[in-house]
């Protein structure tokens, strides 16, 4: 069992930089990988990123590539999505997500936080 928490959410304007951090309690952070996913108003969860168990391995979406990084620190338990550059669209409640490997797909993740809000202004 994973218990995951987001923090680092907020309001910022266009352009500017947000740093998400998931932190993880419950045995074998280690052994998962991990993945961020975003749920704006009226539409379907969509994948952002992942990364694998070692860190070695990442996915992002067309989305956000170039602009988003994914990394994970064993000794804290923890997992970060810098976000720079951020763009309107940007905005959504951003999950993060625990799973055996890292795949694009919500469907595959066994465990998840509650999310944290990000709102990006024109």
């Amino acid at each position: 069992q994973v218990q995951l928490q987001e923090s680092g959410g907020g309001l910022v304007q266009a352009g500017d930089s947000l740093r998400l951090s998931c932190a993880a309690s419950g045995r074998a952070f280690a052994s998962y990988a991990m993945g961020w996913f975003r749920q704006a108003p009226g539409k379907e969860r969509e994948f952002v990123a992942a990364i694998s168990w070692s860190g070695s391995d990442t996915l992002y979406a067309d989305s956000v590539k170039g602009r988003f990084s994914i990394s994970r620190d064993g000794a804290r338990n923890t997992m970060y999505l810098q976000m720079n550059s951020l763009k309107p669209e940007d905005t959504a409640v951003y999950y993060c997500a625990a799973n055996s490997v890292p795949t694009t797909s919500a469907g595959s993740y066994n465990y998840w936080g509650q999310g944290t809000q990000v709102t990006v202004s024109s």
